[in-house]
């Protein structure tokens, strides 16, 4: 008989949970099912169940990303709709906002359940977190990731009007973004009942005709003159190796010149100084940190990742975002950024140049900081590994 060596064997467990988890959620809803008969179903002990998920809502969160990931990219993260009655094609060359809009609309109604499916059909499924959302912690990571996902879906159409052949800069579209979603997000996070009406067709025409809309937009917070400036230093960077991209789904290094942020889940808004703060050509990095990897860090990684996966269908190549997000739930790049005791409300930024850091700064506007203080006039200080002035 082969004896399993000790992560052979939890490994094994951890799939029975999961497999058993399905099963209960499917049967009953989230609401409604128990941890007993998860570990009934798997033929474990409860205690088995607790030493893989410290609770129902992680292994709810677990079970989404294991089906998210087993998906095929090409087929969205679940179902279609009504055998494809809305559908479209895998990164085509977009014309103008509406036309990229509704496409990444229909994409993105592709993931919820219609009203003719069964049950059983919208109980297990990403596109509906209502009932994981149920306390103000998570509640509060989920806002600033909407706010992400605004910024992601922003950048693309600013990339898209680039590429229109004018010599003006593109007009800001986070607020464009932001009522995109709104209207997207309705039907599938709404606690309200009222707001899951309404036929999908009509949301995607909505959502184009948003692309048309003229929208006053600009970018100009009115507490960026009162933000420290960062503090000029040359500190050595020893990044770690790799860390998987949440939006290309890649391992990415950390070698070479750019702006690295570490934004807890709670800051996810401040990514936004980093892109319109960093100078043409740099290399974009957000860490996003958090002291609940199991539940909030797992809704990052759910939430982020589907919803690359939809952007990456509905724009071509060179209209997607040009930065990094990754997830440092283990707090590898925040360590070697030198970020003291990362959490939810982090908000640090350094800049890196030829394998050093040159500036650092911390608290709100950190990312502004570090990425606009001008190196030829500032005072250069030493620190310790962990970031702090010796």
């Amino acid at each position: 008989m082969v004896r399993l060596t000790r992560a052979q064997q939890q490994e094994r467990t951890r799939a029975a949970v999961l497999t058993a988890a399905k099963a209960e959620f499917t049967e009953r809803g989230y609401t409604a099912a128990k941890v007993d008969s998860i570990a009934e179903r798997a033929e474990l002990t409860r205690g088995a169940v607790y030493s893989n998920f410290p609770g129902k809502r992680a292994l709810y969160l677990a079970v989404l990303i294991d089906m998210f990931e087993r998906a095929a990219p090409e087929h969205g993260a679940a179902g279609r709709i009504a055998a494809g009655r809305i559908s479209a094609s895998a990164a085509p060359a977009r014309t103008s906002s509406a036309d990229a809009l509704g496409a990444f609309a229909r994409i993105w109604l592709e993931r919820l359940p219609l009203s003719e499916h069964s049950p059983a059909t919208g109980r297990v499924h990403p596109g509906s977190l209502t009932e994981v959302l149920d306390d103000e912690p998570i509640r509060a990571a989920f806002g600033q990731v909407t706010r992400m996902e605004a910024l992601l879906l922003a950048l693309a159409l600013e990339s898209l009007e680039s590429r229109a052949g004018t010599d003006t800069p593109p007009a800001r579209q986070v607020r464009r973004a932001q009522l995109v979603l709104r209207l997207l997000d309705g039907p599938g996070t709404s606690t309200d009942p009222a707001l899951g009406f309404g036929d999908p067709f009509d949301i995607a025409l909505a959502c184009a005709h948003l692309g048309g809309l003229a929208l006053a937009d600009t970018w100009n917070p009115p507490y960026l003159p009162y933000v420290p400036p960062a503090r000029a230093c040359r500190d050595p960077w020893d990044p770690p190796r790799e860390l998987p991209d949440l939006l290309s789904r890649s391992l990415v290094g950390f070698t070479g010149d750019g702006l690295i942020t570490v934004l807890g889940t709670h800051r996810l808004e401040a990514a936004e100084e980093a892109v319109r703060s960093a100078r043409a050509g740099d290399l974009i990095t957000v860490a996003v940190t958090t002291s609940d990897p199991a539940e909030i860090g797992r809704l990052v990684r759910l939430r982020i990742g589907e919803f690359a996966r939809c952007l990456w269908r509905a724009f071509a190549p060179d209209s997607r975002p040009r930065l990094r997000l990754v997830l440092d739930d283990r707090g590898l790049l925040a360590s070697a950024v030198g970020v003291p005791n990362a959490d939810d409300t982090t908000e640090y930024a350094v800049r890196v140049r030829h394998d050093t850091i040159v500036t650092r700064a911390q608290g709100p506007g950190a990312a502004h900081a570090a990425a606009t203080l001008d190196l030829t006039t500032a005072d250069v200080s030493h620190t310790t590994p962990n970031g702090a002035a010796p």
